[in-house]
Protein backbone atom coordinates (compact mmCIF):
# COMPACT_ATOMS: atom_id res chain seq x y z
CA UNK A 1 0.00 0.00 0.00
CA UNK A 2 1.29 3.45 -0.94
CA UNK A 3 2.02 6.02 1.76
CA UNK A 4 0.12 9.18 0.92
CA UNK A 5 1.35 12.76 0.97
CA UNK A 6 -0.49 16.08 0.95
CA UNK A 7 1.23 18.34 -1.58
CA UNK A 8 -1.27 21.19 -1.77
CA UNK A 9 -3.82 22.78 0.51
CA UNK A 10 -6.10 25.79 0.50
CA UNK A 11 -8.84 27.41 2.52
CA UNK A 12 -11.18 30.26 1.61
CA UNK A 13 -12.41 32.94 3.95
CA UNK A 14 -14.97 31.44 6.33
CA UNK A 15 -18.02 33.47 7.32
CA UNK A 16 -20.98 35.04 5.56
CA UNK A 17 -20.15 34.88 1.87
CA UNK A 18 -22.03 36.18 -1.17
CA UNK A 19 -20.75 33.24 -3.23
CA UNK A 20 -22.86 30.10 -3.70
CA UNK A 21 -21.63 26.54 -3.23
CA UNK A 22 -20.35 26.03 -6.77
CA UNK A 23 -18.26 29.20 -6.60
CA UNK A 24 -17.00 28.43 -3.09
CA UNK A 25 -15.81 24.98 -4.16
CA UNK A 26 -14.10 26.35 -7.26
CA UNK A 27 -12.28 29.02 -5.25
CA UNK A 28 -10.73 26.46 -2.92
CA UNK A 29 -10.03 24.02 -5.76
CA UNK A 30 -8.24 26.59 -7.91
CA UNK A 31 -6.16 27.82 -4.98
CA UNK A 32 -5.15 24.26 -4.12
CA UNK A 33 -4.06 23.52 -7.68
CA UNK A 34 -2.04 26.73 -7.66
CA UNK A 35 -0.46 25.78 -4.33
CA UNK A 36 0.85 22.55 -5.83
CA UNK A 37 1.55 23.95 -9.30
CA UNK A 38 -0.61 21.45 -11.19
CA UNK A 39 -3.48 21.73 -13.65
CA UNK A 40 -7.04 20.48 -13.29
CA UNK A 41 -6.68 17.96 -16.07
CA UNK A 42 -3.80 16.32 -14.15
CA UNK A 43 -6.30 14.97 -11.60
CA UNK A 44 -7.33 11.32 -11.62
CA UNK A 45 -9.96 11.58 -8.88
CA UNK A 46 -11.95 14.53 -7.54
CA UNK A 47 -13.94 14.20 -4.32
CA UNK A 48 -16.34 16.75 -2.87
CA UNK A 49 -17.27 16.76 0.83
CA UNK A 50 -20.69 18.33 1.20
CA UNK A 51 -23.57 17.58 3.52
CA UNK A 52 -26.56 19.45 2.20
CA UNK A 53 -26.23 21.47 -1.02
CA UNK A 54 -29.62 20.09 -2.05
CA UNK A 55 -31.32 21.10 1.19
CA UNK A 56 -29.58 24.47 1.49
CA UNK A 57 -29.52 25.54 -2.17
CA UNK A 58 -31.50 23.03 -4.17
CA UNK A 59 -28.32 22.09 -6.04
CA UNK A 60 -27.10 18.54 -6.63
CA UNK A 61 -24.33 17.15 -8.84
CA UNK A 62 -21.77 19.51 -7.32
CA UNK A 63 -18.74 17.25 -8.07
CA UNK A 64 -19.60 17.22 -11.78
CA UNK A 65 -19.96 20.99 -11.81
CA UNK A 66 -16.65 21.40 -9.99
CA UNK A 67 -14.85 19.15 -12.46
CA UNK A 68 -16.13 21.41 -15.23
CA UNK A 69 -15.09 24.59 -13.40
CA UNK A 70 -11.59 23.27 -12.66
CA UNK A 71 -11.08 21.77 -16.12
CA UNK A 72 -10.64 18.39 -14.44
CA UNK A 73 -12.36 16.21 -17.01
CA UNK A 74 -12.23 13.23 -17.37
CA UNK A 75 -11.39 12.70 -13.67
CA UNK A 76 -13.64 10.40 -11.67
CA UNK A 77 -15.86 12.45 -9.33
CA UNK A 78 -17.73 11.59 -6.17
CA UNK A 79 -19.63 13.44 -3.45
CA UNK A 80 -18.99 12.40 0.16
CA UNK A 81 -21.77 13.09 2.67
CA UNK A 82 -21.27 12.05 6.27
CA UNK A 83 -23.14 14.93 7.91
CA UNK A 84 -20.81 17.30 9.78
CA UNK A 85 -17.94 14.82 9.46
CA UNK A 86 -18.13 14.89 5.65
CA UNK A 87 -14.70 16.52 5.45
CA UNK A 88 -13.05 13.80 7.50
CA UNK A 89 -14.84 11.10 5.52
CA UNK A 90 -13.73 12.80 2.30
CA UNK A 91 -10.14 12.79 3.55
CA UNK A 92 -10.43 9.06 4.20
CA UNK A 93 -11.88 8.48 0.70
CA UNK A 94 -9.20 10.59 -0.99
CA UNK A 95 -6.49 8.79 1.00
CA UNK A 96 -7.91 5.41 -0.04
CA UNK A 97 -7.90 6.38 -3.71
CA UNK A 98 -4.17 7.09 -3.63
CA UNK A 99 -3.10 4.43 -1.10
CA UNK A 100 -4.80 1.74 -3.15
CA UNK A 101 -2.99 2.78 -6.31
CA UNK A 102 -6.24 3.68 -8.07
CA UNK A 103 -5.13 7.31 -8.43
CA UNK A 104 -1.80 9.10 -8.70
CA UNK A 105 -3.28 12.53 -8.03
CA UNK A 106 -6.48 13.13 -6.06
CA UNK A 107 -8.13 16.34 -4.97
CA UNK A 108 -10.61 16.73 -2.14
CA UNK A 109 -12.70 19.91 -1.88
CA UNK A 110 -15.09 20.45 1.00
CA UNK A 111 -17.65 23.21 1.20
CA UNK A 112 -21.03 24.39 2.42
CA UNK A 113 -23.26 27.42 1.86
CA UNK A 114 -25.49 28.03 4.89
CA UNK A 115 -25.83 31.66 5.97
CA UNK A 116 -28.59 32.59 3.51
CA UNK A 117 -30.94 30.48 5.64
CA UNK A 118 -32.32 31.63 8.98
CA UNK A 119 -30.86 30.06 12.12
CA UNK A 120 -34.07 28.06 12.56
CA UNK A 121 -33.95 26.79 8.97
CA UNK A 122 -30.27 25.85 9.16
CA UNK A 123 -30.78 24.14 12.53
CA UNK A 124 -33.66 22.16 11.06
CA UNK A 125 -31.52 20.92 8.16
CA UNK A 126 -28.77 19.85 10.56
CA UNK A 127 -31.25 18.23 12.98
CA UNK A 128 -32.50 15.98 10.18
CA UNK A 129 -29.49 13.73 10.85
CA UNK A 130 -31.01 12.67 14.19
CA UNK A 131 -33.19 9.58 14.60
CA UNK A 132 -36.69 10.12 13.11
CA UNK A 133 -38.38 9.57 16.50
CA UNK A 134 -36.09 12.09 18.18
CA UNK A 135 -36.47 14.51 15.28
CA UNK A 136 -40.27 14.27 15.51
CA UNK A 137 -40.09 15.38 19.13
CA UNK A 138 -37.91 18.38 18.32
CA UNK A 139 -34.58 17.00 19.49
CA UNK A 140 -31.63 18.98 18.11
CA UNK A 141 -27.87 18.68 18.46
CA UNK A 142 -27.74 21.71 20.81
CA UNK A 143 -30.15 19.92 23.15
CA UNK A 144 -27.93 16.81 23.15
CA UNK A 145 -24.96 19.04 23.90
CA UNK A 146 -26.71 20.74 26.80
CA UNK A 147 -27.81 17.47 28.39
CA UNK A 148 -24.36 15.93 27.99
CA UNK A 149 -22.62 19.01 29.36
CA UNK A 150 -24.85 19.00 32.43
CA UNK A 151 -24.17 15.29 32.98
CA UNK A 152 -20.41 15.78 32.57
CA UNK A 153 -20.23 18.74 34.96
CA UNK A 154 -22.19 16.90 37.64
CA UNK A 155 -20.52 13.51 37.18
CA UNK A 156 -16.99 14.87 37.38
CA UNK A 157 -17.61 17.87 39.64
CA UNK A 158 -16.20 20.14 36.93
CA UNK A 159 -16.67 23.91 37.18
CA UNK A 160 -18.86 25.61 34.59
CA UNK A 161 -15.97 28.01 33.94
CA UNK A 162 -13.86 25.21 32.46
CA UNK A 163 -16.17 24.97 29.42
CA UNK A 164 -16.09 28.74 29.02
CA UNK A 165 -12.29 28.63 28.98
CA UNK A 166 -12.44 26.43 25.86
CA UNK A 167 -14.33 29.21 24.07
CA UNK A 168 -11.93 31.88 25.36
CA UNK A 169 -8.89 29.86 24.20
CA UNK A 170 -10.24 29.11 20.74
CA UNK A 171 -11.29 32.71 20.13
CA UNK A 172 -7.81 33.83 21.14
CA UNK A 173 -6.27 31.35 18.67
CA UNK A 174 -8.63 32.54 15.94
CA UNK A 175 -7.16 36.04 16.15
CA UNK A 176 -4.12 34.73 14.22
CA UNK A 177 -6.14 32.94 11.54
CA UNK A 178 -6.84 35.27 8.59
CA UNK A 179 -9.52 32.86 7.30
CA UNK A 180 -11.49 32.68 10.56
CA UNK A 181 -15.08 33.87 10.73
CA UNK A 182 -14.63 35.45 14.17
CA UNK A 183 -11.28 37.10 14.78
CA UNK A 184 -12.54 38.42 18.06
CA UNK A 185 -11.19 37.92 21.55
CA UNK A 186 -13.73 37.16 24.29
CA UNK A 187 -13.29 37.02 28.04
CA UNK A 188 -14.65 34.58 30.59
CA UNK A 189 -17.36 36.95 31.79
CA UNK A 190 -18.67 37.49 28.25
CA UNK A 191 -18.99 33.75 27.68
CA UNK A 192 -20.65 33.07 31.03
CA UNK A 193 -23.16 35.92 30.66
CA UNK A 194 -24.14 35.25 27.05
CA UNK A 195 -27.72 34.03 26.40
CA UNK A 196 -28.60 30.47 27.39
CA UNK A 197 -29.11 28.18 24.38
CA UNK A 198 -29.30 24.72 25.98
CA UNK A 199 -28.64 24.88 29.71
CA UNK A 200 -25.87 24.94 30.89
CA UNK A 201 -24.48 25.93 27.49
CA UNK A 202 -24.69 29.52 26.35
CA UNK A 203 -24.28 31.32 23.07
CA UNK A 204 -20.48 31.39 23.17
CA UNK A 205 -20.34 27.63 23.77
CA UNK A 206 -21.58 27.09 20.19
CA UNK A 207 -19.93 27.48 16.80
CA UNK A 208 -21.51 29.79 14.21
CA UNK A 209 -23.37 29.04 10.97
CA UNK A 210 -20.83 29.48 8.20
CA UNK A 211 -20.09 29.55 4.46
CA UNK A 212 -16.71 28.43 3.18
CA UNK A 213 -14.56 25.80 1.53
CA UNK A 214 -11.17 24.12 1.80
CA UNK A 215 -9.18 21.72 -0.39
CA UNK A 216 -6.35 19.17 -0.28
CA UNK A 217 -4.24 17.58 -3.02
CA UNK A 218 -2.90 14.08 -2.42
CA UNK A 219 -0.34 11.88 -4.20
CA UNK A 220 1.94 8.93 -3.37
CA UNK A 221 4.70 9.94 -0.97
CA UNK A 222 7.22 8.43 -3.36
CA UNK A 223 6.66 11.23 -5.89
CA UNK A 224 5.69 14.10 -3.57
CA UNK A 225 9.11 15.76 -3.81
CA UNK A 226 8.61 16.10 -7.57
CA UNK A 227 5.83 18.60 -6.81
CA UNK A 228 7.03 20.44 -3.70
CA UNK A 229 9.38 20.42 -0.74
CA UNK A 230 6.50 21.42 1.56
CA UNK A 231 4.45 18.31 2.01
CA UNK A 232 3.11 16.30 4.91
CA UNK A 233 2.35 12.58 5.15
CA UNK A 234 -0.87 10.91 6.27
CA UNK A 235 0.41 8.10 8.49
CA UNK A 236 -2.88 7.11 10.09
CA UNK A 237 -6.55 7.50 9.20
CA UNK A 238 -9.63 5.65 10.42
CA UNK A 239 -13.37 6.08 10.70
CA UNK A 240 -15.95 4.65 13.09
CA UNK A 241 -19.68 4.78 13.76
CA UNK A 242 -21.48 5.03 17.11
CA UNK A 243 -25.16 4.52 17.95
CA UNK A 244 -27.62 6.60 15.97
CA UNK A 245 -29.68 7.19 19.12
CA UNK A 246 -27.62 8.92 21.80
CA UNK A 247 -29.66 7.58 24.73
CA UNK A 248 -28.69 4.02 23.75
CA UNK A 249 -25.07 4.69 24.75
CA UNK A 250 -23.83 3.31 28.06
CA UNK A 251 -22.35 6.68 28.93
CA UNK A 252 -23.17 9.82 26.90
CA UNK A 253 -19.84 11.34 27.93
CA UNK A 254 -17.95 8.57 26.10
CA UNK A 255 -17.95 8.95 22.32
CA UNK A 256 -17.37 5.44 21.03
CA UNK A 257 -16.70 6.59 17.48
CA UNK A 258 -13.91 8.86 18.71
CA UNK A 259 -12.37 6.08 20.81
CA UNK A 260 -12.46 3.50 18.01
CA UNK A 261 -11.33 5.76 15.15
CA UNK A 262 -8.53 7.12 17.33
CA UNK A 263 -7.40 3.64 18.32
CA UNK A 264 -7.23 2.50 14.68
CA UNK A 265 -5.49 5.67 13.49
CA UNK A 266 -2.85 5.37 16.24
CA UNK A 267 -2.30 1.72 15.34
CA UNK A 268 -1.87 2.50 11.63
CA UNK A 269 0.57 5.32 12.36
CA UNK A 270 2.46 3.37 15.02
CA UNK A 271 1.78 6.21 17.42
CA UNK A 272 0.31 6.80 20.88
CA UNK A 273 -1.57 9.80 22.29
CA UNK A 274 1.69 10.96 23.91
CA UNK A 275 3.25 11.33 20.45
CA UNK A 276 0.76 13.97 19.28
CA UNK A 277 2.17 17.50 19.34
CA UNK A 278 -0.86 19.47 18.07
CA UNK A 279 -4.52 18.59 17.50
CA UNK A 280 -7.59 19.97 15.76
CA UNK A 281 -10.77 18.79 17.51
CA UNK A 282 -14.38 19.23 16.44
CA UNK A 283 -15.59 21.87 18.93
CA UNK A 284 -19.06 22.39 17.47
CA UNK A 285 -19.93 22.77 21.17
CA UNK A 286 -17.34 23.40 23.89
CA UNK A 287 -18.23 20.13 25.65
CA UNK A 288 -17.11 18.18 22.55
CA UNK A 289 -13.52 19.32 23.08
CA UNK A 290 -13.54 17.62 26.51
CA UNK A 291 -15.13 14.43 25.16
CA UNK A 292 -12.68 14.12 22.26
CA UNK A 293 -9.67 14.82 24.48
CA UNK A 294 -10.70 11.92 26.68
CA UNK A 295 -11.77 9.62 23.83
CA UNK A 296 -8.44 10.11 22.07
CA UNK A 297 -6.41 9.46 25.20
CA UNK A 298 -5.16 13.00 25.78
CA UNK A 299 -6.81 12.96 29.22
CA UNK A 300 -8.32 10.34 31.50
CA UNK A 301 -12.13 10.22 31.72
CA UNK A 302 -13.37 13.23 33.64
CA UNK A 303 -9.99 14.99 33.59
CA UNK A 304 -10.02 16.99 30.35
CA UNK A 305 -11.36 20.00 32.22
CA UNK A 306 -8.34 19.95 34.57
CA UNK A 307 -5.99 20.07 31.56
CA UNK A 308 -7.87 23.09 30.22
CA UNK A 309 -7.79 24.78 33.62
CA UNK A 310 -4.02 24.19 33.77
CA UNK A 311 -3.49 25.79 30.35
CA UNK A 312 -2.15 22.58 28.82
CA UNK A 313 -4.25 22.97 25.64
CA UNK A 314 -3.25 26.58 24.92
CA UNK A 315 -0.97 27.43 22.01
CA UNK A 316 2.07 27.45 24.30
CA UNK A 317 0.85 24.50 26.34
CA UNK A 318 1.85 20.84 26.45
CA UNK A 319 -0.69 19.90 23.75
CA UNK A 320 -1.99 22.86 21.73
CA UNK A 321 -5.57 22.17 20.65
CA UNK A 322 -7.35 24.09 17.88
CA UNK A 323 -4.56 26.46 16.92
CA UNK A 324 -6.80 27.45 13.99
CA UNK A 325 -9.43 28.79 16.38
CA UNK A 326 -11.45 25.61 16.01
CA UNK A 327 -15.00 25.54 14.73
CA UNK A 328 -15.81 27.95 17.55
CA UNK A 329 -13.85 30.85 16.07
CA UNK A 330 -12.95 29.68 12.56
CA UNK A 331 -16.53 28.70 11.69
CA UNK A 332 -18.28 25.48 10.69
CA UNK A 333 -19.33 25.15 7.02
CA UNK A 334 -20.39 21.53 7.43
CA UNK A 335 -18.70 19.88 4.46
CA UNK A 336 -15.56 22.01 4.74
CA UNK A 337 -14.77 21.75 8.45
CA UNK A 338 -12.97 18.40 8.40
CA UNK A 339 -10.93 19.46 5.37
CA UNK A 340 -10.01 22.74 7.08
CA UNK A 341 -8.83 20.77 10.12
CA UNK A 342 -6.41 18.85 7.90
CA UNK A 343 -5.39 22.12 6.24
CA UNK A 344 -4.36 23.47 9.66
CA UNK A 345 -2.41 20.35 10.66
CA UNK A 346 -0.73 20.28 7.23
CA UNK A 347 0.36 23.89 7.71
CA UNK A 348 1.71 23.03 11.15
CA UNK A 349 3.61 20.01 9.78
CA UNK A 350 5.20 22.04 6.97
CA UNK A 351 6.08 24.98 9.22
CA UNK A 352 3.80 27.33 7.31
CA UNK A 353 1.23 28.22 9.98
CA UNK A 354 2.58 31.74 10.49
CA UNK A 355 1.80 33.25 13.91
CA UNK A 356 -0.15 30.08 14.77
CA UNK A 357 2.94 27.90 14.34
CA UNK A 358 3.83 25.60 17.23
CA UNK A 359 6.68 23.12 17.62
CA UNK A 360 5.21 19.94 16.17
CA UNK A 361 6.29 16.83 14.27
CA UNK A 362 3.04 14.85 14.58
CA UNK A 363 -0.50 16.24 14.40
CA UNK A 364 -4.02 14.85 14.68
CA UNK A 365 -7.43 15.93 13.42
CA UNK A 366 -10.74 14.52 14.67
CA UNK A 367 -13.89 15.31 12.67
CA UNK A 368 -17.23 14.42 14.30
CA UNK A 369 -20.59 13.89 12.62
CA UNK A 370 -23.78 14.55 14.56
CA UNK A 371 -23.21 13.99 18.26
CA UNK A 372 -20.49 11.42 17.70
CA UNK A 373 -22.61 9.31 15.35
CA UNK A 374 -19.73 9.06 12.86
CA UNK A 375 -16.10 10.09 13.31
CA UNK A 376 -12.90 10.21 11.28
CA UNK A 377 -9.49 10.62 12.92
CA UNK A 378 -6.40 11.46 10.84
CA UNK A 379 -2.75 11.63 11.84
CA UNK A 380 -0.25 13.68 9.82
CA UNK A 381 3.51 13.83 10.18
CA UNK A 382 6.35 15.93 8.86
CA UNK A 383 7.93 14.61 5.66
Amino acid sequence: MERVAIIGASMTQFGQRDAWIRELLAQAGEACLDDAGVEGDDLDHLYVSNMASGEFEGMTGVPNALAHDLGAMPAYTQRVDQTSSSGGAGTYAAWQSVASGASDLTMLVGGEKMTHKTTAEATDVIASLTHPVEYKHGVTLPSFAGMTARHYLEKYDAPRESLAKVAVKNHENGLDNPHAQFRKEVDLETVLESPIIADPLRLYDFCPITDGSAALLLCPESVAAEYTDDYSVITGVAGATDTHVVHERDDPTTMGGVVESGREAYEMAGRDPEDIDVAELHDMFTILEFLQMEGLGFAEPGEAWTAVEAGETEKNGELPINTSGGLKSKGHPLGASGVAQIYEIHKQMTGNAGPRQVEADVGLACNVGGFGNCVTTTILEQA
